[in-house]
């Protein structure tokens, strides 16, 4: 799913699934269905053009018609989805043989008026989309796609390049180290590249100018070239030729003559013997660095080459990189002060608490600070216009013209993503300012939010969804908070000025409303539905909220106010994780939300029950009870075959039928029995398995039972990438052949008397993190740990 697009790119497909005979749809019925279905996806295919295309480019007409065909595809969907709901059934996995046959004669009168509506729906949906056709042909909106700029578009990173370096504060450092990077070896005269890398606004290009300056004094031929995200390559290499020897290229000879083949083969001849310095600021892809890399002839002569660039794997392909870092707090606070004040000193006492939070959410990032000090040097008179802008850094509520520029600066890496990577980077204005996300949490939403389709070549929805995190983090639009004991990021936050731009375009486009408390609320500007709700400290919205999909609740004091949760029937995704359900009676409202594929309870302390309707939830993909006092699971719970991630405390006791779950990828739970550890070793899908082994409660002591049959289970499980194996109630044996484990890259083990001999350099080949509690070490042990190649992180207690 897609910002533009909205549903459309699922429903030709979800429609097609109708023309299946379990859903004995009539004739007529079906020949709608297929016309609807290609009616779709050539809207799709029209949407997918205007998605390419800036938001701010687009005409309002072109805006206007692609918000009517969103919200038309979120109806359909919803409808469809109903559908299906309806005549699958909610059947639950403990019913007596009475109830079953009385309830499957009522199926089939549910089912018999099901599919007399979904007839009229059709009709309804194809009447509803011929009328936004007709407005589409009639307004003749085919040709005004982009709208004609008024004026010529200035880049907003021009006032780097000249910049005094007097003026300049916290470079001296950064500046000092890329110069060392360039020169560290004296004798050495092979060619020096280093990229700087970081997020847009940064100071890339204030530093690469300032290296430039410093290094560039000695050396005769020199050039500092932007490239830009669409660069036109001709116009690079002309550009570096005639800062190279301006009298040559300006009035010797006519470049303008010259294709690309000729322009490379000019720039080699003329560098061949020569010492240069150049600067490549910019640089967004691969694909021209390699043209621009063969261009600049590697001589032996001790020449130097920098090139800037917001993207991680750019920077460690072109070469040596180093990571921009904002500025230390101490040089925020002294270029915020000296741009509004003069100093830190002459700073008014009644300012210096708003000064503080602003220069905290400036985050170190030059361009903000600068940004942000341009504004409010204007202001100094009404400390209330300082308290109204602070809070609205990183809500999206700002449109102060001034914020323009950095806000230009910082959608340009926006843009550059395809359409897959807006979607689920917007989705992050569901999450509070400063907010710690965690990776796998994130991925199950996105995934519930369908905006993860189907890979390919086997890869499951988790680990694409994984790609899209990484690509994100690659990119340099979020930022790793916390690292895994893998040493892979496990969690990222938004930056202030990176979530204000997103919050503003999720409201523009009404994407997620999120109500952040003392009255301020991001909700969407044209009335339109709300289809994801997000409430940050804040009572319940007054708003009316009928086709709400998604609820995201981070103040647990809310509960207790708000209505019944079971009247927004087409929830797709509840997360309360960390708001305090402890007083919750019960969860009764979640067996009616029929729609429901991700449940977050963590850290919620909810002590009740869980209702034996929850076996209703047929489209639950992740059941999140980690951190509740839940202790036991409804026997209709092994029914939800879509289930994909259950995470259990060790207090939750597992019911027989676990072998149900097949469709299951991520599993953390607690075995108590020999019998749900021979049941684990069904679940084929597992890539995730973290399990707390407790005394046999049939045995009512210790046993091998247990290990052994979870060494069997873990035989049988080929896909495994991450397992965890604990107890806190007895020595471990897990002593085995084990010959299923390749792709097992994470690997901890609580107290084991002895290393398994499964845990070998034949068996573990992509093994890259072990945790293991040996009761004695062996000196074979360590050879065995030492043989491990791809291991990089390991813990041994």
């Amino acid at each position: 799913m897609d910002l533009v697009t909205g549903a459309l790119g699922l429903l030709p497909s979800k429609l097609l699934e109708l023309l299946k005979d379990e859903y004995k749809l009539q004739k007529g019925v079906r020949v709608k269905v297929q016309s609807l279905s290609r009616e779709l996806e050539c809207m799709h295919a029209a949407l997918r053009k205007v998605a390419a295309v800036p938001w701010n480019q687009l005409d309002d007409q072109v805006k206007i018609w692609a918000r009517e065909v969103r919200e038309a595809s979120y109806d359909i969907e919803d409808i469809l989805d109903s559908f299906l709901v309806r005549v699958d059934g909610h059947d639950q996995a403990d019913l007596s043989r009475l109830k079953r046959a009385m309830k499957k004669m009522g199926g089939l009168f549910r089912k018999g008026k099901a599919r007399r509506e979904i007839s009229c729906a059709m009709e309804e949906i194809t009447k509803q989309l011929q009328q936004m056709t007709e407005r589409h042909a009639r307004y003749r909106i085919d040709n005004l796609v982009a709208k004609p700029a008024a004026t010529t578009s200035i880049d907003p990173r021009l006032s780097a390049l000249y910049t005094k370096v007097s003026q300049l504060v916290g470079i001296e450092e950064p500046r000092d180290k890329v110069i060392k990077m360039l020169t560290s070896v004296a004798e050495d005269k092979e060619t020096k590249i280093v990229s700087i890398v970081g997020f847009g606004g940064l100071g890339k290009t204030t530093l690469a100018k300032a290296v430039y300056e410093n290094l560039s004094q000695d050396v005769r031929f020199k050039a500092f070239v932007p490239v830009g995200r669409n660069p036109d390559l001709k116009i690079v290499l002309k550009d570096i030729l005639i800062d190279l020897d301006k009298q040559r290229y300006t009035t010797e000879l006519n470049l303008t003559i010259l294709n690309e083949r000729q322009l490379i083969d000019e720039l080699r001849e003329f560098l061949k013997d020569k010492r240069y310095f150049i600067v490549i600021d910019d640089l967004w892809d691969l694909q021209p660095w390699d043209v621009i890399r063969y261009a600049l002839y590697d001589n032996s002569l001790g020449s130097k080459i920098v090139i800037t660039t917001r993207k991680h794997d750019v920077a460690m392909k072109v070469g040596c990189s180093y990571n921009m870092e904002p500025l230390p707090y101490e040089s925020s606070q002294e270029l915020f002060y000296g741009r509004i004040f003069g100093s830190e000193g002459k700073c008014p006492k009644q300012f210096v608490e708003v000064c503080a939070k602003i220069i905290k959410k400036c985050g170190g990032v030059p361009l903000a600070i600068i940004t942000t000090s341009g504004l409010l040097a204007n202001k100094v008179r009404n400390i209330k216009d300082w308290y109204e802008y602070c809070d609205s850094i990183g809500s999206g509520l700002g449109s102060n013209p001034d914020m323009e520029n950095m806000r230009k600066i910082l959608s340009l890496s926006y843009f550059d993503l395809p359409a897959h990577l807006k979607t689920c980077l917007l989705y992050l204005s569901v999450f509070p300012e400063d907010y710690e996300i965690n990776s796998w949490r994130l991925i199950w939403r996105w995934i519930a939010e369908d905006f993860v389709p189907p890979g390919e070549g086997g890869q499951s929805l988790f680990e694409l969804g994984l790609s899209y995190f990484y690509e994100l983090l690659n990119r340099s639009l979020i930022q790793p908070a916390h690292m895994g004991v893998d040493g892979m990021p496990s969690a990222c936050h938004v930056h202030d000025m990176v979530l204000d731009l997103i919050c503003s375009l999720s409201r523009e486009e009404n994407f997620v409303a999120s109500i952040l408390g003392d009255a301020k609320q991001n909700t969407p500007s044209w009335g339109s539905k709300v289809h994801r709700l997000s409430l940050h400290n804040a009572t319940w919205p007054t708003m009316d909220m009928p086709k709400l999909r998604s609820l995201s609740i981070f103040n647990g004091v809310i509960i207790n106010s708000m209505p019944s949760i079971e009247c927004y029937h087409l929830l797709r995704v509840l997360d309360l994780e960390d708001c305090n359900l402890e007083d919750l009676p019960n969860l009764s409202f979640v067996g009616y939300l029929f729609h429901l594929r991700y449940l977050g309870l963590k850290k919620t302390t909810y002590a009740g029950e869980l209702p034996l309707e929850i076996g209703k939830l047929q489209f639950l993909q992740t059941l999140n009870l980690w951190g509740t006092r839940i202790q036991k699971l409804p026997s209709s719970i092994v029914g939800l075959r879509r289930l994909m991630c259950l995470k259990l405390n060790i207090l939750i006791l597992l019911p027989n039928g676990l072998r149900n779950l097949t469709s299951l990828e991520e599993l953390w739970c607690a075995i108590d029995s020999a019998h749900i550890a021979e049941e684990l070793g069904h679940l084929t899908q597992l890539r995730i398995l973290t399990v707390e082994l407790k005394l046999d409660k049939e045995a009512g002591c210790h046993n091998e039972g247990i290990c052994k049959a979870l060494m069997e289970s873990l035989g049988k499980l080929q896909n495994i990438r991450h397992l965890v194996v604990s107890s806190r109630e007895m020595v471990l044996n897990l002593e085995g052949s084990l010959e299923s484990l390749g792709n097992l890259s994470y690997l901890r083990i609580g107290q084991t008397s002895s290393l398994p001999t499964w845990i070998n350099p034949g068996s573990l080949l992509l093994l890259s993190s072990l945790q293991i509690w040996l009761a004695q070490v062996r000196r074979e042990d360590i050879q065995v740990l030492g043989m491990l190649q791809a291991l990089r992180i390991l813990q041994p207690a």
